[in-house]
């Protein structure tokens, strides 16, 4: 089945489970990051929405709606999400993570360096913030440690080679020999 066929199919399953249980708020946000896989964000954030209206402590519903504005580029409602998502749920280190990262694309460095380290503090070997460490560093500019967090966060498992061969964030390192040997494996 492809890709395009599972989303469908998803879809489908989730709807029914909404028709069959209309209060039904994590079938409501499973669904929205079915469209959230899809890029249909304005779908993915309505179901969020619902989400969080039937279920307004789910956490969760505010990290993927967050996500979805992130994507959309609206990243104040980002951050609110995340906030959000953090007021109820303190121990949430993806909420710290997710916030840190907007805000390296809100060039709020300092910020987004505390996020990403309270993220880390819940795990110290959460790859994703240790990749955040690396876009962080790479945004400022600073190749070497930029290129240390990458290694890292690769060593515990982060293997999105298409992400890290292709997305902005990792402009500041990309001409370095660093990361060229990071990405040839060399």
């Amino acid at each position: 089945m492809s890709k395009k066929g599972k989303y469908e199919l998803a879809l489908s399953n989730y709807s029914k489970a909404i028709t069959l249980n209309p209060g039904d708020y994590r079938a409501y946000n499973n669904r929205g990051n079915v469209y959230q896989q899809k890029e249909e964000y304005d779908l993915s954030i309505a179901d969020y929405n619902k989400a969080i209206q039937l279920n307004p402590g789910f956490d969760l519903s505010y990290i993927n709606r967050g996500n979805a504005y992130q994507k959309k580029g609206r990243y104040e409602l980002a951050v609110a999400d995340y906030n959000k998502a953090i007021e109820l749920n303190p121990s949430n280190g993806m909420a710290y993570n997710n916030r840190g990262f907007v805000l390296i694309l809100m060039k709020k460095y300092a910020e987004a360096e505390q996020d990403i380290k309270k993220a880390l503090e819940f795990n110290p070997n959460n790859i994703y913030a240790l990749n955040s460490m690396s876009e962080l560093y790479s945004a400022k500019g600073d190749v070497t440690v930029a290129c240390t967090w990458l290694r890292k966060a690769i060593e515990k498992g982060y293997n999105n080679w298409n992400y890290i061969k292709t997305s902005g964030t990792y402009d500041g390192i990309r001409h370095s020999s660093c990361y060229k040997e990071i990405i040839t494996g060399k």
